[in-house]
């Protein structure tokens, strides 16, 4: 069989969703704050829209479920990463709704510290929170079958090397 016929797996995947508060007036120069609070598995239950779930006049938590987490190669060393910073987090970019500043929904779901990092860039909203561990087994069994971190190259002191080799 030829690269060409071989047949494309699927790519590691989970599906999820996210849970974010929204702060009414949490200080005298603020109406609203936002913030991920939480990102767990999706379920059945809960439905393919954005709902309510607790909503007290003071603080509002939303469940907005679908979002499908997908694993790529390339984002392998943005995997390890996460993982080797000790606390492997999930990572949330969200918007808000310049019409209706009471508004905001997250966007995108990535475990990839490098994502991150060019979200970052771009001055996208990014939060995050912990990535519950049997997740991080998931990921570590992922990413040591596609990653090999380089080892690091000793390099000599500036005062070992002749002038010319500078």
């Amino acid at each position: 069989m030829s690269d060409a016929e071989a047949p494309v797996l699927p790519r590691p995947a989970v599906q999820v969703a996210v849970v974010m508060e929204r702060e009414t007036a949490p200080n005298r120069w603020e109406d609203w704050r936002f913030r991920i609070a939480d990102v767990v598995l999706h379920e059945d239950a809960f439905g393919l829209e954005a709902r309510v779930l607790r909503d007290d006049g003071k603080l509002q938590r939303t469940l907005h479920p679908g979002f499908t987490l997908e694993l790529f190669r390339d984002q392998a060393q943005g995997y390890w990463l996460n993982l080797d910073s000790g606390s492997p987090v999930w990572f949330v970019v969200w918007r808000s709704d310049d019409a209706d500043p009471s508004r905001a929904w997250p966007e995108r779901v990535s475990l990839s510290y490098d994502e991150a990092g060019r979200w970052l860039d771009a001055q996208e909203r990014v939060d995050n929170v912990p990535l519950q561990p049997e997740l991080a087994a998931w990921l570590r069994a992922y990413t040591e079958e596609h990653y090999k971190p380089e080892p690091r190259k000793r390099r000599r002191p500036q005062s070992f090397v002749t002038p010319g080799e500078r």
